[in-house]
């Protein structure tokens, strides 16, 4: 009996040694999502370096990242395989951390944007040029179809950037359980 208490006892201490810190991303007093160690996140930091990887651990306010190398890889038969090809271990503080989520998702709205709003102003100086060069040929409803793409170009290439921390009320807290 003393010996089964024993082992129990001794099981306990460590469970209790195994945690780990965390990371609780909220909004406002609701909380979002919450990293551990062994969940993978991706993040911007505040230098624009995009990561994506396995958090290995979280201990004294930083985040140790691992991520992996991927590549397809050609094979004797001639089908690809998707390979590890290497590893990159990164340490990241967790104030460092300016936005977390994909860039983009499904459809890249900021290279939509991008091209909207390139191709507007273009077609808005054509037209400006036009008006200078032959007044009979301008045509205003062109000229304002265009301004108006290149303006919906401009506000579809702001979004995408994720959740940003700081902004709408998000946050990024740390959570230590070690002593």
């Amino acid at each position: 009996m003393k010996g089964c208490m024993l082992l129990i006892l001794f099981f306990t201490c460590n469970v209790l040694r195994a945690q780990s810190d965390f990371i609780i991303l909220k909004k406002g007093s609701k909380t979002i999502r919450t990293y551990f160690q062994g969940s993978n996140i991706e993040f911007m930091t505040t230098t624009g370096i995009y990561r994506n990887g396995l958090i290995n651990k979280i201990k004294h306010d930083s985040i140790y990242l691992q991520e992996f190398l991927v590549r397809q890889v050609m094979t004797t038969l001639g089908f690809y395989v998707i390979d590890t090809a290497g590893s990159f271990r990164y340490i990241y503080h967790y104030n460092q951390v300016k936005s977390i989520g994909r860039e983009q998702k499904n459809f890249n709205w900021k290279g939509s944007g991008a091209a909207l709003l390139g191709g507007g102003t273009l077609l808005t100086l054509a037209s400006g040029i036009s008006y200078l060069a032959d007044k009979d040929k301008f045509s205003p409803s062109l000229m304002a179809a265009s301004a108006g793409l290149a303006l919906a170009g401009y506000f579809m290439g702001k979004g995408g950037k994720g959740i940003v921390i700081g902004k709408k009320n998000y946050k990024l807290l740390y959570m230590s359980l070690s002593n």
